[in-house]
């Protein structure tokens, strides 16, 4: 862990009457643990909203549809399959007799993973859907230049076969 450092801030009462009841509902200990929290999402919020389409980025997607759908499963497959690279895990649930969902655990860059989600969330008898991106935890504060250079390293590391399966 990096060095802490302290900084002092203003806020209107009522901001901070209302962040205070945050802090106690999320089960904080501090309003320093709550405020790294909220300064870390919007640095991952920051870096995904721009698509960066080199970004190194870490994703799960949630769908729930009509497994009775005509040869939905097969379009989903053949989907997964054309971006396999980026498909870490999925996980099927039977929901009930007409639904199922599907949890894909994702990894690659952020194009990618965002094309593979489009393509299924767009499918006929999809119901429902939401992707979930985030950033592996060394590239939150990295500056931009820092992760470029850090993507650099792992898609040499990658194509020399070793380590495919990165553990950040």
């Amino acid at each position: 862990m990096s060095d802490l450092l302290r900084f002092s801030t203003s806020l209107e009462e009522d901001l901070l009457v209302s962040f205070d009841r945050l802090v106690i509902e999320r089960g904080y200990a501090t309003r320093s643990e709550a405020l790294r929290d909220l300064i870390r999402d919007a640095l991952v919020q920051s870096r995904i909203e721009n698509r960066y389409a080199a970004a190194d980025v870490l994703g799960s997607l949630t769908l729930v549809y009509d497994h009775h759908a005509h040869d939905l499963a097969g379009q989903m497959a053949e989907a997964q399959h054309a971006r396999h690279e980026v498909v870490v895990s999925v996980v099927h649930v039977h929901v009930s007799h007409d639904d199922c969902m599907e949890v894909l655990v994702l990894r690659g860059q952020s194009s990618e993973v965002h094309a593979l989600a489009d393509a299924l969330l767009s499918l006929k008898g999809v119901k429902h859907g939401k992707l979930f991106v985030t950033l592996p935890s060394r590239t939150i504060t990295a500056p931009a230049r820092e992760t470029h250079r850090i993507h650099h390293q792992q898609q040499h590391h990658d194509a020399t076969g070793a380590g495919v399966y990165r553990h950040d």
